[in-house]
Order: C-alpha cells, then sequence, then structure tokens
C-alpha cells in the first residue's frame, strides 16, 4: 500500500495504514467487498426467475443462481467471522475506512436477496431472514449516517458505494410486500428514497467537480443504475403492477444504462478489483426491472432485446466471477490494499 493517499484517493489515518497493511497476504487482508458477489448472484437469479415466467428461460438457471448467492454469502460470511476472531482490528479498520466501510451493507442486501430466493421454497424461512435482514439494514444506515454527521468529510469520500447501505433499502419491499408487511415495506421505501434524493446530488457534485474518481473505483459507478432499477421493482411490488410510478423509476434506470454503457470502456479499463463486483447487481436489477415492465406492457420487439439484456448482463457476471477465482487463486485476495 502506498504510504500517503493520492489527491483522488480518500485520506486515511497513519494508524489505519498500518493495520491494513498488516505484515503480508494473509486472512487480515480478506477484501469487505466480496459479500457484493452474492448480490450479483441473487439479482442475476432473480432476473432469471422472472425469465422463466415471461421468455420461457430455463427455470433452474434462476433457481441455481439464488441457491450459489446462499453458499457465497455463508461462505463470505464465515470468512469475515474467522477473520474477526483471528484479525479483529483489521476488520475493524475496514469498518471504519470511509469507502470500503460502506460494503457493510452488502451484507444484509445479500441476506435480502437470499430470502427471496427461499420465498417460492420456504416461507416461513425467508420470512425470518428477511426480517433479520431489514433490521440489521436500518441499523447499518443509521450507524452509516452517524458517521457522515459526526464529521466533516472529504470530497474525495463520496464514492457511489455509499448507496449501498442507505439506499439498499429499496431492495426491502420487494420481497417484503409479498410476505405481507406491506406497511413496513413502504416506510423502508421512504426511507431509501428520501436517502437517496439527498445523498445523489453530493455524489454528482464529486463527479463533476474532482477531485477524480480512482480508477480502481471507476466500475462503482455502475452502482448509480441500481436505485432506479430496484426502486422500480419496489414500487410494481407495492403498489400491484407495473404503473405510472415504476415506470417512471424505470425510465430513469433506462437513461442511466445508456449513459453506463457509453462508457464501458473508461469503466473497464483498469486492471481487475472487487470494484468489478459493482457492475452486476445493478445490470441484473435494471434487466429484471426491464422484464417486469414488458410482461406488464407488451410488444412484439421485446423478446429479443429482454435476451439481449439477460444475456448480457449474465456475461457481465460470468466475466467478473471468472476474475475473482482466478485472484482467489493466485492469492491476491489476500494481498494489501494496492
Amino acid at each position: 500500500m502506498q504510504s500517503q493517499a493520492s489527491p483522488a484517493e480518500p485520506a486515511m489515518p497513519d494508524h489505519q495504514r498500518a493495520t491494513l497493511a498488516g505484515a503480508g497476504p494473509g486472512l487480515h487482508h480478506l477484501p469487505l467487498p466480496l459479500f457484493a458477489a452474492p448480490m450479483g448472484l441473487g439479482g442475476l437469479g432473480l432476473a432469471w426467475r422472472e425469465a422463466a415466467h415471461l421468455l420461457g428461460a430455463p427455470a433452474p438457471v434462476g433457481e441455481g443462481l439464488l441457491a450459489a448467492a446462499a453458499l457465497v454469502w455463508l461462505l463470505a460470511a464465515g470468512l469475515h467471522l474467522l477473520r474477526l476472531l483471528r484479525h479483529p482490528a483489521a476488520l475493524a479498520a475496514d469498518l471504519a475506512h470511509p469507502v470500503r466501510s460502506a460494503f457493510a451493507g452488502a451484507v444484509t442486501i445479500g441476506l435480502m436477496l437470499v430470502a427471496a430466493g427461499l420465498l417460492p421454497h420456504a416461507r416461513g424461512a425467508a420470512e425470518a431472514v428477511w426480517i433479520a435482514a431489514a433490521v440489521a439494514h436500518v441499523g447499518i444506515a443509521a450507524w452509516t449516517v452517524r458517521g457522515l454527521l459526526r464529521a466533516p468529510r472529504e470530497a474525495a469520500t463520496l464514492t457511489p458505494p455509499l448507496l449501498i447501505p442507505l439506499v439498499g433499502n429499496i431492495l426491502a419491499p420487494v420481497i417484503g410486500a409479498k410476505l405481507g408487511h406491506v406497511t413496513v415495506s413502504w416506510m423502508l421505501f421512504g426511507l431509501g428514497a428520501l436517502l437517496w434524493a439527498l445523498l445523489q446530488p453530493l455524489l454528482l457534485a464529486r463527479l463533476l467537480h474532482g477531485p477524480v474518481l480512482p480508477p480502481r473505483l471507476r466500475p462503482t459507478l455502475a452502482i448509480l443504475l441500481a436505485p432506479p432499477a430496484v426502486g422500480a421493482l419496489a414500487l410494481a411490488a407495492l403498489t400491484g403492477g407495473f404503473g405510472a410510478a415504476p415506470l417512471a423509476a424505470f425510465g430513469l434506470a433506462a437513461f442511466l444504462a445508456l449513459v453506463l454503457a457509453l462508457m464501458w470502456r473508461d469503466l473497464a479499463a483498469g486492471p481487475f478489483a472487487m470494484s468489478w463486483w459493482g457492475w452486476t447487481f445493478p445490470t441484473a436489477a435494471f434487466t429484471a426491472a426491464a422484464l417486469q415492465a414488458a410482461a406488464a406492457h407488451p410488444a412484439a420487439w421485446q423478446a429479443p432485446l429482454l435476451w439481449g439484456l439477460l444475456l448480457g448482463a449474465s456475461l457481465i457476471l460470468a466475466i467478473v466471477a471468472a476474475a475473482t477465482l482466478r485472484a482467489a487463486a493466485s492469492g491476491q485476495l489476500l494481498q494489501p490494499e494496492a
């Protein structure tokens, strides 16, 4: 790790740098953003589940992806529990880091997606998991806002991953409404939507006026797609159909998807980093929203476009998963931060 932060990187106290640098490769360097992997797998699993109903896609693909999301979540949770027991200071440093700490929200979002996977097969278990995930996510959001209010933050620390713990509450209604928790789901949606409305201008101001986002964080720009895409799914679940409000949210998501598609060379230019997982859940959520919108407003030309979105999101996840497995096999995932 560099001894000093560059102007484009968040500043970090020297004692945190020393803690994270460690003595060399090892479990103490296990990345907290690893929890973005079950988010991507689970989101794509839900998209394939939607495609099975609308396009006749093979149903086992979606269920297999959702099962894989649960297994990867358990693996990541087990490894981080072991990390907590053996290297508590390293995990504490991650949770105090102005950027990496945001991925704590991925822990509970992944658990919400596990609940979604369980819902058609074990409703009681899905409800228990969803309640635990929703409560914990609100706690993480409150902890994050507390950190934002305690002291001024440098502009360099305002990055798209901040949307994960704060705006992730929008995802809860997608599952909660189907479980019958409509009132609580509306409250969670309002919480996530209002926090998004407050945070989005700050993120855009940082991106427009600088400092420049470091290359390793550029793929996280795709996270900007997640709130409107998931918001469309949540509104559809809460209102009982893909009407005016979900369509409005989906329209914004479609515009952002177009912008990101035009930027793909810039976002994919750097070497592999765990930030690549920032592509997976947003593209999967957008695909799921597109499938629901098409089911409610069918047209003859939709099927090829929907298949293209589904296969494109699947290809993105396959590329990122393969790169992650190669990094794990080479020991790169357990290296000090570059």
